[in-house]
């Protein structure tokens, strides 16, 4: 089916496959401009074109070409802090439909990440995204808008279908694995790695992720260009957000990280306000190991807040 004869517009018979195997693929949600118009936005973001306030950042030599400058950086999270058009990309047609047939009529945003992942860039290890952003109630959802095709050889995603359901967060420890980043990784679940399977897509994609779902990307293989994706993240509105350390006067089960952004239906918490807490960072990339040694798997992981979809 098409949106006001434009966009995918997802079934029950989709969203019940959401719900049973923790992921949903929707082809073409972007139109060829978005997609045109997003890529030219990744590399104005990168140029430093939409401020250089990125904590981590070094701006490219003024006569770098695009390709010196994708190639530079791994990933920038909150870019819609920096673009009105990465901003209007939150609340993307297809993404409102997709999460407010799956978590419900009020839905925010509060996480935004730009990857570029240049050839020979890292992955990330196996990992949850609820592991980083903690809801209350089950529903974040993971909006991976595809700029270039994804697929095995240049960084693509692999997941562990229905690996949601058990609705456990499965215990980190640091990795020093050259493939992936400096992210930290999960283990201990009861799934082996033959238990995955590669999403492959092709530019204009959307894939959504269940917050509990296991998944992670290899390095891009591919020995020239990138696999340039727009990740967002969502949940429902009616959940707080213990996203961070609770301010004084409050305790942990009243936390609310209120740098939000609506994108379908009403804030019940709108009461509260919304404020300014997140700013544009970079990603390392951490080619070559993040650590002397991974943790033995019998050893106390130790968690580090960063990470997602990559």
């Amino acid at each position: 089916m098409q949106a006001n004869g434009q966009y995918p517009m997802i079934t029950q018979e989709m969203a019940d496959f959401y719900h049973e195997q923790g992921y949903l693929i929707v082809e073409n949600a972007l139109t060829p401009d978005e997609l045109e118009e997003m890529r030219r936005e990744t590399t104005a973001v990168c140029r430093g074109d939409r401020g250089t306030n990125i904590r981590n950042y070094e701006a490219p030599p003024a006569d770098a070409t695009e390709e010196d400058i994708l190639r530079r950086y791994l990933c920038i999270h909150f870019p819609h802090k920096l673009s009105a058009i990465m901003e209007k990309y939150l609340a993307h047609p297809t993404i409102v439909d997709v999460a407010t047939k799956v978590i419900g009529p009020n839905v925010k945003c509060m996480q935004s990440m730009l990857f570029i992942k240049a050839a020979g860039k890292p992955g990330q290890a196996w990992h949850q995204d609820e592991e980083f952003i903690p809801t209350r109630d089950r529903t974040l959802l993971g909006g991976w808008i595809a700029l270039d095709d994804a697929n095995t050889t240049n960084g693509g995603l692999w997941v562990i279908p229905g690996s949601h359901k058990p609705g456990i967060i499965w215990p980190q420890q640091v990795q020093n694995d050259p493939r992936f980043d400096c992210t930290v990784e999960t283990w201990g679940f009861p799934y082996k790695d033959e238990d995955a399977i590669p999403v492959e897509v092709k530019a204009g994609a959307i894939v959504f992720f269940n917050g509990y779902l296991l998944h992670r990307s290899l390095p891009n293989f591919a020995q020239s260009g990138y696999r340039r994706v727009l990740v967002n993240h969502y949940m429902s509105a009616e959940s707080l957000l213990p996203w961070h350390k609770p301010k004084d006067g409050e305790w942990m089960a009243i936390a609310d990280y209120r740098d939000i952004v609506m994108i379908a239906g009403v804030d019940p918490y709108g009461w509260k306000g919304v404020e300014e807490i997140a700013h544009p960072m970079l990603r390392p990339s951490g080619e070559g190991g993040c650590d002397n040694g991974a943790r033995p798997k019998d050893e106390q992981p130790r968690s580090v807040v960063v990470g997602g979809i990559g």
